[in-house]
């Protein structure tokens, strides 16, 4: 976007298009290179040019408290439509409730917190752990794995579908249709993928408007909205969108980026796996760092922040990967730290904060205490060159990791 076709209330000076968004391979670690110059260089609002997917423009806030108070405030930031998903296949519902503003968030929200309760999550630690043991099993004694592939893409996603009660033997497909969603930067790509996923979710809950199974899909019917009234079919799909989506992607990215971590720091790697009782202040740790998403909310009115004019309709970013190095809050914010104890918008904030929160983070312990018991000391294969993808979702695409 040039400057001459720069809306009229935004500046030249505070327009800027950068690679952190570039949606494409660097070789250098953005949490520790990109992430800490676009602090150095950057004021607290800026106007990216291709902040959005397809090269779309909006705002980048860079600090803790500006991106909390957007959070907290439902009034003047709205969440409707955010994602462009349903809109890109000429359809109207939204994803529910990440989509979804007052007061119909209330009501969704009331329905699903009791199913996505750290009990609730806790009970299917077994079946975390079992998936987990299953999937080392088939790589432990080669001495080496293709971690993306072998590990991270698979664990999170046997998760979601064992919940929604999937088929995992379409699991290659639907990696597929997850990528093309949440990795292009063609729209073209981006809504034939999300075609395929709606298409085959809304032929899942029709079968299961027939014939109910004892699975979640067929719960959430039974579930109320405003008036005591059952969620339509449009409501059902649209949370179902949701838990395809997040519980996809989500996890996977923070695991690559995680073990990536962990094989170039080898002393932090020594340091979990002599005190496993540190993997849960760990987990915040990497959350607050390697937290992949960067979010939006849309201005639903004319704001001003920091003297900057901010437009009806424009897109203001929630930039986890950015905001949670804000030199105000941390200390040396690009180092990992496991006793830092450090706040963090990783999983969102204010009404929307994340409702799969818990099992993200039972899932990334057990991950972790299952992938350091039963695999030696690990480290970056030798002539492997890491690659680090760059965008609205930061997430290493291929990491091949060796033992001895």
């Amino acid at each position: 976007m040039s400057t001459e076709t720069l809306p009229s209330h935004v500046p030249a000076d505070k327009a800027v298009r950068l690679p952190y968004f570039a949606r494409e391979v660097v070789r250098d670690c953005p949490q520790e290179t990109l992430i800490p110059e676009m602090h150095r260089t950057l004021g607290p609002i800026t106007y990216v040019t291709n902040i959005f997917p397809g090269d779309k423009p909006g705002w980048l806030l860079t600090g803790y408290d500006d991106t909390m108070a957007m959070l907290r405030d439902a009034e003047n930031y709205t969440k409707n439509g955010m994602g462009q998903w349903s809109q890109s296949i000429g359809e109207n519902w939204l994803v529910v409730p990440t989509e979804v503003d007052p007061p119909m968030h209330a009501f969704y929200r009331k329905a699903l917190n009791p199913n996505f309760s750290p009990q609730k999550m806790s009970a299917m630690k077994d079946d975390l752990r079992r998936r987990a043991g299953d999937l080392i099993d088939k790589f432990k004694d080669r001495k080496d794995c293709d971690f993306v592939n072998e590990f991270s893409e698979r664990y999170p996603i046997y998760i979601v579908l064992d919940l929604l009660g999937l088929p995992q033997d379409r699991m290659a497909e639907f990696l597929v249709w997850e990528k093309d969603m949440l990795h292009s930067n063609d729209w073209e790509v981006r809504s034939n993928a999300v075609k395929n996923a709606v298409n085959y979710l809304k032929a899942e809950i029709a079968e299961r408007r027939t014939s109910p199974r004892d699975d979640y899909m067929s719960k959430i019917f039974d579930f109320e909205a405003e008036d005591g009234r059952k969620w339509n079919d449009e409501e059902v799909l649209g949370h179902c969108f949701n838990l395809f989506l997040g519980g996809l992607d989500t996890v996977t990215s923070l695991l690559g980026n995680i073990f990536t971590h962990l094989a170039r720091y080898p002393e932090q790697q020594r340091e979990l796996r002599e005190n496993p009782d540190r993997i849960v202040l760990a987990v915040e740790e990497f959350l607050r760092l390697y937290g992949p998403v960067t979010a939006f909310r849309i201005a639903a009115r004319e704001i001003e922040l920091h003297g900057q004019k901010i437009m009806p309709g424009e897109y203001v970013s929630v930039a986890t990967p950015v905001v949670n190095q804000d030199p105000k809050l941390h200390e040396s914010p690009s180092e990992v730290r496991f006793d830092r104890k450090a706040a963090h918008v990783a999983l969102g904030g204010g009404i929307h904060k994340c409702l799969g929160m818990h099992l993200a983070r039972l899932e990334l312990q057990t991950a972790l205490e299952e992938f350091l018991k039963a695999i030696p000391q690990f480290r970056v294969k030798d002539g492997f060159e890491v690659g680090y993808f760059v965008g609205n979702i930061t997430f290493v695409p291929h990491l091949e990791l060796q033992w001895d």
